[in-house]
């Protein structure tokens, strides 16, 4: 097993009389991608949050690298782990090339500030943005903004990156493009964590997956094990069937239609 790199003990955050995690636990391991999934309101976004260190839990114990988050100073942290939210707005007309540049701030006035140009260059190749570089980020599309962001996080090579529904605004090619980009920064050694609304996106690109329902755990572990037919029927409320894909073998997970 890989080194665990951040996990979750016991987490629970509260609001407004309504539990968002209840008692979750999770470990992020280097070296993998752990896809995060759930129906609206289960909790996937509060988690990320909790892990990156933007939301305080009402109890239970977050720690990145065997040490507490509350002992990590914020620059130290913004080192350690990328994260991309599922708003990339930009209030002034930044421009491309200029927004991915943004993600090597944590690195300025450190020896590794000589890697920002390679590492820019690097990412806005990686991203599919190169045409695109000299655009003010206003000007882009939904699905060029989401890449402009994720070249942004990739950037800082941190080596952990928590995305937030990275695809949601990707087309089909850049879906594919940018998980199988997550996985092989997972197999270089980095650990992923993704939320995704899509099960088989999640079916065919995670290592492990992690199943939440109004808050809780209902299910982890691989795809395979997680991704049933009887686990998703019971937690998305609605029937679906599992199938083989007759390539790789891994699940396709389909709701069943009437006739």
């Amino acid at each position: 097993m890989s080194a665990t790199v951040a996990e979750l003990r016991a987490v629970q955050v509260a609001r407004g009389g309504r539990a968002l995690l209840d008692g979750v636990d999770l470990t992020l391991h280097a070296g993998e991608v752990l896809a995060v999934l759930g129906p609206n309101g289960a909790g996937k976004s509060t988690l990320l949050g909790v892990l990156a260190g933007d939301l305080h839990p009402d109890s239970g114990e977050v720690l990145i690298d065997d040490r507490p988050l509350s002992d990590w100073r914020v620059g130290d942290l913004s080192r350690r782990r990328g994260v991309l939210l599922q708003e990339n707005s930009t209030a002034f007309p930044f421009v491309v090339h200029e927004v991915v540049r943004m993600g090597r701030a944590p690195w300025r006035r450190t020896p590794r500030s000589e890697e920002d140009d390679e590492a820019v260059s690097e990412a806005i190749s990686a991203a599919d943005i190169g045409p695109l570089a000299e655009r003010a980020v206003p000007t882009l599309s939904g699905g060029e903004r989401a890449r402009t962001a994720f070249a942004r996080v990739i950037a800082g090579r941190t080596g952990m990156l928590l995305l937030d529904e990275p695809t949601a605004a990707l087309d089909l090619g850049h879906q594919e493009a940018l998980l199988s980009l997550a996985r092989a920064h997972a197999r270089a050694g980095d650990a992923v964590l993704v939320i995704l609304h899509d099960l088989n996106l999640a079916a065919a690109f995670a290592d492990r997956v992690l199943l939440l329902q109004e808050g809780r755990v209902a299910a982890c572990g691989t795809p395979a094990e997680v991704l049933t037919e009887a686990t998703v029927s019971t937690v998305y409320r609605t029937p679906v069937e599992v199938i083989p894909h007759p390539v790789t073998g891994r699940g396709i997970i389909l709701p069943r239609r009437p006739m």
